[in-house]
């Protein structure tokens, strides 16, 4: 589980050359085949294979779906967002995070990190599962994860315009349940 937990963090970062290449969508496609999301599939294979500049698409897609958008952001990869009264950064579920974090033996590297930004989440599981804390992963997919995603989901899946990123929420989504 570490692994793929780790593939999804990887896919949530800003899309580069440098790791978005066909070693990456094989890997997706395979677990796609494996799900059975043959349409899934197809509609990002027919997504990429389209256009001779296909990575373009997909970074404008993130920026505009997590970065920056007019008049506000999309869907901001931020538990706070979803989990505060305010839906300001770094709310009380941040420091939550973090403190879970340090529980377990872990820091953020950056200062300026935001503890629950979706591909820290996301890497923080990968860590729990790689040293087999299975129930501390469970408790964390409960208490900080869980609590938000379905917003932040809801959101993709209502504006998104390209098929890359409405198979990544899925996929998370498929990930992250319960039954697991």
């Amino acid at each position: 589980m570490a692994e793929i937990y780790r593939f999804l963090a990887q896919s949530m970062r800003y899309p580069t050359s440098d790791w978005m290449q066909a070693d990456y969508f094989s890997i997706l496609d395979a677990f796609l085949a494996e799900l059975g999301w043959d349409d899934e599939a197809q509609a990002l294979r027919q997504s990429i294979s389209d256009k001779t500049d296909w990575l373009e698409p997909i970074q404008v897609e993130h920026t505009r779906l997590f970065v920056n958008a007019i008049p506000k952001v999309v869907a901001p990869p931020y538990g706070s967002v979803y989990l505060s009264d305010d839906g300001m950064l770094y709310g009380p579920s941040a420091e939550k995070a973090k403190a879970f974090y340090r529980e377990q033996g872990f820091e953020l590297v950056g200062e300026s990190d935001i503890p629950d930004h979706i591909n820290f989440e996301l890497e923080f599981l990968a860590l729990l599962a790689e040293e087999g804390k299975t129930q501390e992963e469970e408790l964390f997919l409960q208490k900080h994860f869980r609590p938000w995603f379905p917003s932040f989901r809801a959101r993709v899946l209502a504006e998104v315009r390209h098929p890359y990123y409405r198979v990544l929420v899925n996929l998370i989504d498929f990930f992250i349940r319960e039954e697991l």
